[in-house]
């Protein structure tokens, strides 16, 4: 293929990656590069669309002088990239372009305030100034000189009538075996497990996965606190499909020390507590095996979350509104009054999980602020307003948090450890499945559940029970934490005072405490 460079860091099904072009790479397998740079040649730029499965691709056409740069449709990978005078930068860690880049790093202001609404720095901003992300299913071509990016793969909703039930359910069966089979395919010399928590998504994936590989190996992790401990949901899960089942128990006092080391994994300030539990089973994991199932993406496209069925701003009322406005906006009182008092897309952005406006506005130093700043623009872009409020939410979820939080949070905890995590229900044919079922069909809201075709499903395979607990997250019990550890928010709060990020001191009853923990240690590594 003389004249055409291909550079991957990728989990393609049944095309991998190139070792030692891209750091922390999965086997490689053979002919990939020479397939994709085949494809290229017959198909041009639209040999993207014959890609499936998580992948970040940098391919150099020698003869047209042209860049292109890719990532998966889901957004389960990243790639940065910075444009300077005379060259283009790209890399899958910003560490990279940091490392390359000729003038002094600057942090966006935008990202910075982006990062208290959301938790994490959506796509196009990166945290530093000038250094851009591509979006999910996007593809990015640089030739002479000139710049230029193009959607190749979008979500749509298209919804079908007058199918049953038990049509659906059948039809979930089949994308979902097609799904976990696909994702397999290519690991018959690789040892291969599956992340094991207990609840629905994982549970079905190895149901499915258990078909295909004989003992599987499960990866479980829990808490000593009953509230937060399924150990017993996943041992029973285990032993219906005799897994070789491997656990660990999780100390919440070991979490400060894991910190620095999770910031670094991610090289731009991340939120979401989950993100230890993730990093630790992911290390834990990674004694064993080198490649991982999840149930990453069960709750947005099967409509999971207890949001899905609750009526979104629909407890607003005088009262909760004078008291949002009266009381100190970062009390934990004034927080739960704050998103009481909430209506259309600031009740769901609320719902999703970062800070409001006001809070925001009392934290944050003026310095980091911007005047007239758009604190809701990345949820804006989709928010639809005729949808009816349940697909709005669940809209939202699939273009927002799914890539930007979960997905992150998962691609760069195991990839830190050199695991390669694979969610099968992130499928693009399951997912554009699910999305020509109207989610009517999957939440029963008088019984306060979702999932109610995968329940359909599940129901006879899983064991009994099973299906009918509360779900439960996998988040670091921060608040529980820092009562007994309150000098560690000291320490942080203090620290970001010194720099000037922070304008008043906030105590251990702040609701997104964990954020000002990892701030803090991301200022600290990265100076």
């Amino acid at each position: 293929m003389q004249g055409l460079h291909l550079a991957l860091d990728a989990e393609l099904h049944n095309a991998v990656s190139l070792p030692g072009i891209l750091p922390q790479l999965s086997p490689a397998v053979p002919n990939t590069p020479q397939i994709l740079l085949e494809l290229y040649r017959e198909e041009g730029l639209g040999f993207i669309d014959k890609i499936e499965g998580s992948f970040a691709i940098a391919l150099w056409d020698d003869e047209n002088q042209r860049l292109v740069l890719a990532i998966d449709r889901m957004g389960i990978k990243a790639l940065y990239w910075r444009r300077e005078t005379d060259k283009l930068l790209f890399a899958t860690r910003l560490s990279a372009i940091r490392a390359a880049q000729r003038d002094s790093v600057r942090i966006h202001k935008s990202a910075l305030m982006q990062f208290f609404v959301f938790g994490a720095t959506p796509a196009p901003l990166a945290i530093d100034e000038g250094t851009q992300k591509l979006c999910p299913g996007h593809l990015l071509v640089f030739e002479r000189g000139h710049v230029r990016q193009s959607c190749y793969w979008d979500l749509q909703y298209v919804e079908e009538q007058g199918s049953t039930a038990a049509s659906w359910a059948e039809g979930v069966r089949t994308h979902l075996r097609a799904a976990v089979d696909t994702h397999l395919d290519d690991c018959v010399s690789t040892r291969t497990g599956s992340f094991l928590s207990g609840g629905t998504d994982s549970s079905t994936v190895v149901a499915f996965a258990s078909n295909h590989v004989s003992p599987l190996p499960t990866f479980t992790i829990y808490f000593r606190e009953p509230s937060y401990n399924e150990i017993e949901f996943a041992r029973t899960v285990s032993s219906r499909f005799q897994t070789e089942a491997f656990e660990e128990c999780l100390i919440p006092d070991t979490a400060y020390e894991c910190i620095s080391s999770i910031v670094r994994a991610y090289d731009e300030p991340f939120g979401d507590s989950a993100a230890w539990s993730n990093y630790l089973i992911a290390q834990f994991a990674r004694r064993e095996v080198t490649v991982a199932l999840s149930g990453e993406g069960g709750d947005e496209i099967f409509c999971g979350y207890p949001r899905y069925w609750s009526n979104v701003g629909a407890r607003s009322n005088l009262l909760n509104r004078t008291l949002a406005e009266k009381l100190p906006p970062l009390s934990r009182f004034a927080s739960s009054m704050q998103r009481y008092s909430a209506v259309g897309l600031p009740a769901f952005a609320i719902a999703l999980g970062g800070l409001a406006e006001v809070q925001i506005d009392a934290l944050l130093a003026d310095d980091w602020q911007e005047r007239g700043y758009d604190y809701l623009w990345f949820y804006r872009q989709f928010w639809s307003p005729d949808l009816d409020p349940l697909t709005q939410l669940r809209w939202l979820d699939l273009n927002t948090d799914l890539a930007e939080g979960l997905l992150t949070k998962v691609d760069r905890t195991s990839m830190a450890h050199s695991l390669e995590v694979r969610p099968p229900l992130l499928d693009h044919r399951l997912v554009e499945f699910m999305l020509t079922v109207h989610p009517a069909m999957l939440v029963d809201r008088r019984r306060r559940r979702g999932k109610l075709l995968v329940r359909r499903l599940m129901q006879p395979r899983l064991p009994p029970g099973h299906l009918e607990r509360p779900k439960s997250g996998f988040g670091l019990p921060v608040h529980r934490w820092l009562k007994h550890h309150p000098q560690v928010l000291q320490g942080a709060v203090t620290r970001l005072m010194a720099r000037g990020v922070l304008r008043r001191p906030v105590g251990t009853e702040f609701r997104r405490a964990w954020y000002l923990l990892v701030l803090d240690r991301w200022f600290t590594a990265f100076g």
